[in-house]
């Protein structure tokens, strides 16, 4: 049986990742800190822990293959539009004949894997919110697209 208070902390825990909005990292080190104190506590709350943990870690690999994807190729497709020998000239940074129909499959490849970013941050704020609500009427709730790490 599950209580009251049980169902509020890991409610909390699960809200906690939230604070990644305010405070950089914070989605790691509020339910790291939230957890480490109530795990020994309930099987409920360490249960909700290790999934949020292993949630926000998974979000975070996953990010970090998005942006190392998008960042260089979006990069490339927009300098190798760029004459140089304006921007050292005229010390303006001007881009000639930039037109949708001169990215490549490379460049839309770039743009898909920014755009998966953005879905993926819209997604996270969805589930963390699901999980809460879940959380607070006492179900186990664990986040899809999640990599165990924690056990």
């Amino acid at each position: 049986m599950t209580t009251t208070n049980d169902k509020n902390i890991a409610t909390v825990l699960h809200l906690s990742s939230l604070t990644q909005y305010i405070i950089p990292f914070g989605n790691y080190i509020f339910p790291i800190i939230i957890w480490s104190s109530k795990k020994d506590e309930s099987e409920f709350v360490d249960f909700s822990g290790k999934q949020v943990l292993n949630f926000q870690l998974s979000i975070f690999l996953y990010s970090i293959v998005l942006c190392a994807i998008a960042i260089p190729i979006l990069l490339f497709t927009i300098f190798q539009n760029v004459t140089f020998d304006t921007i050292f000239h005229h010390h303006d940074f001007v881009i000639n004949n930039f037109s949708f129909h001169h990215i490549s499959g490379l460049g839309v490849f770039g743009i898909i894997a920014g755009v998966l970013f953005c879905s993926l941050k819209v997604i996270e704020f969805c589930l963390i919110i699901n999980a809460a609500v879940k959380t607070s009427n006492g179900e186990n709730y664990k986040y899809p697209l999640s990599i165990p790490f924690f056990k």
